[in-house]
C-alpha cells in the first residue's frame, strides 16, 4: 500500500495569540492540558504513530513537558518547531538561528524526548542559512514547505483583525505555488523537504484550518472538499503528507482570544468526528506514518530502485 504521513504542529494558545499581535500573549496562555490527550486519543483510535512538532518553549514548562513525555510514551515521534514560534525566522541571522534550535533540541530531550532529527518552521518559514544548519545538525529532513499560491489570500484575512504588522510577512507570497508538492532534496545539503501536501493540479491546502473553514459553511462541502483531495493525490501518485493543529479538536471556549482563527465556530465534538473521518478515509487508501517514517521509506525506496539499476 502508498505510504501518506501525519503529522501535529503542537502550536500552544500563547503563539497563536503572539503572531496575532495579542499581547495576553506574554502571560503564555495554554490549552495543550485540552488538545493534547484529545488528540492522543483520536490517533490511538485510528492505530496511528505520528509526527509531533514541538514548541521549545512548552517543553520547558510543566504541561508541556508532560505532553512530551506523552507523546513519546504513545509512540509518536518528537520533531523540533523552534523554541520561540516566530513566524519570522527569515530575519533572524545565522548565529540566532543555530541558537535557537540549540535551544529547542536541549528542551525537548530535558522533557523526554529524543534527539530530534526533523524541523519544521512556524509559519512555514525556510532559508538557505537554516537549511545549512539543520544538515550540519544532524537533521535529516525539512517539512517547512506549503507549495500554494494562497499565502497573501490567508495573510490578508488573517490581518484583518491583527493590530499594526504583527502578520505582514506570513505564510510567503504567490511564487510559493512552484515549490515541489512531493519530497525533494535540498541541493548540496542532502536535507529531505517532505512539503504540507496541497491538493494536487489546484494548489490549495488541505489541512486541518482549511477543512474546518468550509465545515462552517457545510460539513458536507468540506468533506468532498477532501474525498476531491485524496483521490487527486491518488491519480497523480502523490504521497500526501496531512497537517494537524491542536485547533483542529478545540472550541472556541477552549481556546479564548482566537475568534480570528479559521473553524473556530465549529464545536469541539464535531471538530473530533471530521478528524476522525479524514484520517479513516486516508487510512483507506494509504499506509499512515509520521513523517519521519515517511522519509525513511523514501530513502529506502530510492536504494532499492539504485540496486534495481545497478
Amino acid at each position: 500500500m502508498r505510504t501518506a504521513s501525519v503529522s501535529l504542529d503542537l502550536d500552544n494558545l500563547w503563539a497563536y495569540l503572539k503572531t496575532h499581535g495579542d499581547p495576553s500573549w506574554e502571560s503564555r496562555p495554554s490549552f495543550l492540558s485540552a488538545a493534547v490527550p484529545r488528540l492522543l486519543d483520536v490517533f490511538g483510535e485510528h492505530q496511528l504513530t505520528t509526527t509531533v512538532f514541538v514548541v521549545g518553549a512548552d517543553a520547558e514548562r510543566d504541561d508541556g513537558a508532560q505532553a512530551v513525555r506523552d507523546v513519546v510514551a504513545a509512540g509518536h515521534e518528537v520533531a523540533n518547531h523552534s523554541w520561540g514560534h516566530e513566524p519570522w525566522l527569515h530575519r533572524y541571522s545565522r548565529t540566532e538561528l543555530e541558537a535557537e534550535l540549540t535551544r529547542a533540541e536541549d528542551a525537548l530531550v530535558a522533557a523526554g524526548a529524543p534527539r530530534p532529527v526533523g524541523f519544521r518552521g512556524p509559519g512555514y518559514s525556510v532559508t538557505p542559512d537554516l537549511l545549512e544548519i539543520l544538515a550540519s545538525r544532524g537533521y535529516r529532513y525539512d517539512a517547512s514547505t506549503l507549495p500554494t499560491w494562497i499565502g497573501p489570500l490567508a495573510r490578508a484575512y488573517h490581518n484583518r483583525t491583527a493590530p499594526g504588522d504583527a502578520a505582514s510577512e506570513l505564510f510567503g507570497g504567490f511564487g510559493k505555488v512552484r515549490s515541489p508538492n512531493v519530497p525533494f532534496r535540498w541541493g548540496a545539503t542532502g536535507l529531505v523537504e517532505l512539503p504540507v501536501t496541497t491538493m494536487p493540479l489546484l494548489r490549495v491546502p488541505i489541512h486541518g484550518a482549511y477543512l474546518l473553514q468550509l465545515h462552517q459553511i457545510s460539513p458536507r462541502l468540506a468533506r468532498g472538499y477532501f474525498r476531491a483531495a485524496l483521490r487527486l493525490c491518488l491519480l497523480t501518485s502523490t504521497a500526501p503528507s496531512l497537517l494537524l493543529h491542536p485547533t483542529d479538536v478545540l472550541s472556541g471556549a477552549e481556546a479564548p482570544g482566537m475568534e480570528f482563527f479559521p473553524g473556530m465556530a465549529v464545536p469541539g465534538a464535531q471538530k473530533v468526528a471530521l478528524l476522525g473521518w479524514v484520517l479513516s478515509l486516508l487510512r483507506r487508501h494509504f499506509d499512515v506514518v509520521g513523517t519521519g517514517e515517511h522519509v525513511d521509506r523514501l530513502s529506502l525506496l530510492r536504494e532499492r530502485r539504485t540496486e534495481l539499476c545497478g
